[in-house]
């Protein structure tokens, strides 16, 4: 089976090779960076340990935004004006499990045969079962409700991989993070991308200046939310049309 069939029918799709070793040692030298920053500023939230808008938290996660395997296997799925709807990190403290511990899918909305989002996960260590590899449920995106927690565990699979493969998933498959029982943190980055009509975790185009979102191409302009922006005034709903904030065909 190719990609989109795969998708369709399992709900996951491990993609090798992504990012090279060095590629992933940056990656994760700049989320460590981040994490122990929001250790300080952020130490009493509910998802302790998650670095949101993580393309603001330093150049090579911001450069994931213009990926173009990325983009190409996104594109496929969700089409080339789909935009991002979060950027944060998942990582597992030695000895530990995270907030994404429970069964549990990342998108509320069932509509079959229709996908209004899809998830990426990017594994900057190894996903092992023993450092708490994604559990999931095989095509349970196809189920309108929930699976029982025993069901669950004995048929769930894990998904096992290297650092620098990409995990594309059906934000509708059920799955559950596993518990570290490693003495080292493993730590992943994980994007949500959703429809262009659809409303982004944050507001992208003004939380990120204007000359901060020079550095990205138009991949990922296009995926902050640049070309779906809403006017605020008749003054700029009546700009010419290489000038609107809300380009034409965004789908």
């Amino acid at each position: 089976m190719n990609f989109l069939e795969q998708l369709t029918c399992k709900g996951l799709v491990i993609v090798p090779k992504v990012f090279s070793g060095q590629e992933v040692s940056l990656l994760r030298e700049e989320l460590e960076t981040a994490i122990a920053e929001d250790h300080i500023f952020y130490n009493n939230v509910f998802d302790k340990g998650m670095v949101h808008n993580c393309m603001l938290r330093g150049k090579h996660m911001a450069k994931i935004l213009d990926n173009p395997v990325i983009n190409k296997y996104v594109n496929s799925v969700l089409s080339d004006t789909c935009i991002l709807y979060a950027y944060q990190s998942s990582s597992l403290a030695p000895g530990q499990g995270n907030y994404g511990g429970r069964i549990h899918v990342d998108s509320p909305r069932f509509i079959p045969g229709y996908m209004t989002n899809l998830g990426v996960i990017l594994p900057l260590d190894d996903f092992t079962e023993e450092n708490g590899a994604t559990y999931y449920l095989e095509g349970s995106h196809l189920l309108p409700n929930a699976p029982d927690t025993d069901e669950f565990f004995k048929k769930a699979k894990r998904a096992c991989c290297n650092a620098g493969d990409m995990i594309v998933f059906n934000p509708r498959c059920f799955h559950a993070a596993g518990k570290n029982t490693t003495d080292v943190p493993r730590h992943a980055l994980t994007l949500n991308y959703c429809r262009s009509y659809m409303r982004q975790r944050f507001d992208y185009p003004r939380l990120i200046s204007l000359e901060l979102m020079k550095q990205f191409g138009e991949d990922g302009k296009r995926l902050l939310g640049m070309n779906v922006r809403m006017p605020t005034s008749l003054e700029e709903f009546y700009l010419p049309e290489e000038s609107r904030l809300y380009k034409a065909n965004q789908g």
